[in-house]
């Protein structure tokens, strides 16, 4: 313990100060009062995690698109900090953390080919810090004109090798692409937390990548039987091969349900169900950022001198991330304060008990 707090010191003090700059529910009460984009960028000007960059930004850019450009590069600017007070222990899980950010930017890129944009798209924003992070390059795949030519421009990263292999069986669409990369990601994470860490930090790795594969398949099941009605055999070909909480038994009984209603009771016999009482009001999909938000707080709270402190405030982060831009997108249609608070607070409704 002496040593973790010894090797974590560092770290954690600048997490704690960096968290005391994370917007609070009052400010999202505020955002949800406002009226129009620019009031919303306004107030972040306001904040010590925002102002300086809106700030540095000429008046006339203040628009929705510059502004969650602003958002993804503090960010960045977040990870970079960590990285740079960071152990090598430390800097070591960040590198790995800096796939989830990869496979974000290879999906941004496959919609642009399948969907065939003819405006040029503004990756610039994210060139620098890509460069310095990471083996892909953002010049290269703005390049690409089909998939022939991003798969290609993938040649020398991890990600070539299964993206290949898609394109090799003839498979031809978007959705093909996105599950390779989704399969291929979560396995090999899967398999990377085997591997030498502390025994806090193996614990808080594999309880929170385990419950999200298991969310994430079971999110799968629920959408293909209630929109695509799929048949069992084509079901298991969506899943990630891989059970944390879920019985063996159990999976094969929630993907050969007849019907929702019997998913549903399944499932409510599970781990998962025995914390919830699914239904249609109260599916998989408004559980997954839920549940996952609970895990890391109580894992930081639990073992604040462990990667547990990294993991959840970049998971905080991103989750101020994504309540700031759907609050962008409610104000510019038009939805009323109440209609907003229910977007962006659902989490804070979230009292579960221990994982």
């Amino acid at each position: 313990m002496i040593r973790d707090v010894m090797e974590y010191s560092g770290i954690a003090a600048k997490i704690r100060a960096m968290r005391a700059k994370l917007l609070k529910e009052e400010d999202y009460r505020k955002i949800a009062s406002m009226h129009t984009v620019m009031e919303v960028i306004y107030y972040l000007k306001e904040t010590k995690s925002y102002g300086r960059m809106i700030s540095q930004m000429d008046e006339s850019l203040y628009h929705r698109g510059n502004i969650e450009k602003i958002l993804i590069q503090s960010l960045y600017d977040d990870y970079t900090r960590l990285y740079r007070f960071g152990s090598i222990h430390q800097k070591k899980f960040l590198k790995i953390f800096m796939k989830r950010y990869e496979v974000d930017l290879i999906r941004y890129c496959l919609r642009i080919v399948f969907n065939h944009y003819n405006a040029p798209f503004d990756l610039n924003y994210k060139k620098a810090f890509f460069n310095k992070y990471s083996d892909i390059r953002i010049d290269q795949l703005i390049r690409s004109e089909n998939i022939d030519d991003l798969v290609d421009h993938l040649k020398d990263t991890e990600y070539y090798a299964p993206l290949a292999k898609i394109r090799e069986s003839g498979a031809s669409t978007l959705f093909d692409y996105d599950l390779a990369l989704d399969l291929y990601y979560f396995s090999m994470l899967w398999k990377i937390r085997k591997k030498k860490w502390k025994k806090v930090d193996n614990e808080v790795l594999t309880k929170e990548l385990g419950t999200q594969i298991d969310l994430l398949n079971l999110q799968w099941i629920y959408r293909s039987k209630k929109y695509y009605h799929m048949l069992p055999p084509d079901i298991y070909t969506l899943l990630i091969p891989i059970q944390y909480r879920i019985r063996r038994e159990e999976f094969k009984n929630l993907v050969e349900a007849p019907s929702l209603e019997e998913f549903f009771k399944v499932l409510n016999q599970s781990f998962y169900g025995q914390k919830y009482q699914f239904d249609e009001q109260h599916n998989v999909e408004k559980v997954v950022r839920r549940y996952l938000k609970h895990i890391l707080t109580t894992a930081y709270q639990n073992h604040p001198y462990s990667l547990a402190s990294v993991y959840s405030y970049l998971y905080m982060k991103e989750g101020e991330i994504y309540r700031i831009t759907t609050a962008l997108e409610c104000i510019r249609y038009g939805l009323s304060e109440k209609e907003i608070l229910g977007y962006i607070l659902q989490d804070s409704k979230y009292q579960g008990g221990s994982a």
